[in-house]
């Protein structure tokens, strides 16, 4: 309880700005958690999908890769069938390439969707805390100003003492939306990186059984 009392009095010595600054927050903790989730299932299914897909990649059964593929929701099962339904018409490994790279622009966006706001509301944090600060110095000046002299010290340095918390409440917001903001860009990176190697992986088990049919005709 005696912490729970000391976050109330922090909050409520900080003015009307703290607010704002708190929705910031709960908004942005929101937005961390919906990617944070996104993120790791569609890891989980793309490394599901792939473990399925490898063994027929090495044996050439596109078909069974296919019907794996057209199954999943999966963003390489996506990718990888627009690279297979180019196997028929395209003659060069580079018109498949065209196609999982098409894909792959459209997976992408949804990956990066609303983590750019993370970096968005910590800067929204700290310059509502820094008004919420000004705002409040100039309400403790104002209020001096009518004062006998031997109080302005002690009322001036109370003012000042509450509208620093906002400030402080703004950097605490902050702080940790810039990290998780880097946190998740780096994962979504990490798994971008992952459908580039695996359409880079596909195509070459496509080259392979493609050279080897002639030879073994």
């Amino acid at each position: 309880m005696g912490l729970w009392n000391l976050i109330v009095r922090f909050f409520q010595g900080g003015g009307e700005f703290m607010f704002p600054i708190a929705i910031v927050f709960v908004v942005g903790l929101a937005i961390a958690i919906e990617r944070y989730i996104y993120l790791t299932v569609t890891a989980a299914r793309n490394r599901s999908l792939w473990n399925e897909i490898v063994p027929m990649l090495s044996q050439g059964n596109f078909r069974g890769v296919a019907q794996a593929t057209s199954k999943s929701d999966s963003a390489i099962g996506h990718i990888l069938n627009y690279g297979l339904a180019r196997i028929q018409s395209a003659r060069r490994r580079d018109d498949i390439e065209k196609a999982m790279e098409e894909s792959l622009m459209e997976v992408v966006p949804r990956l990066e969707k609303r983590t750019h706001y993370l970096a968005t509301f910590a800067n929204l944090a700290t310059l509502l805390g820094l008004l919420g600060t000004v705002m409040g110095l100039i309400r403790a000046f104002q209020a001096v100003a009518t004062v006998n002299p031997a109080e302005k010290a002690n009322l001036l340095s109370a003012s000042i003492s509450v509208a620093m918390n906002c400030t402080a409440f703004g950097l605490m917001t902050a702080v940790p939306l810039l990290f998780i903001h880097a946190w998740l860009q780096t994962k979504t990176t990490e798994l971008i990186d992952s459908l580039e190697m695996a359409s880079v992986k596909f195509l070459n088990a496509i080259t392979e059984r493609q050279a080897a049919a002639p030879a073994a005709a």
